[in-house]
C-alpha cells in the first residue's frame, strides 16, 4: 500500500506542476479530496 501511495503522490506533483493547478483542481482530477491532495503531496517526505 505504500509504494501505491508514493506512486500517487508523484503524479499528482506532476499535475500540479505541468498544469499550474490549484489542489481543488487536483481533486477533482483524480476523483480524492483536497485533504488526501494536501497529505499526499506533503507527507511523501516524510514516509
Amino acid at each position: 500500500m505504500k509504494g501505491y501511495i508514493e506512486e500517487r503522490a508523484v503524479e499528482i506533483a506532476n499535475y500540479i506542476i505541468d498544469n499550474n493547478a490549484t489542489v481543488r483542481q487536483t481533486a477533482k482530477q483524480f476523483g480524492i479530496s483536497k485533504s488526501t491532495v494536501h497529505t499526499d503531496v506533503t507527507r511523501v517526505n516524510v514516509i
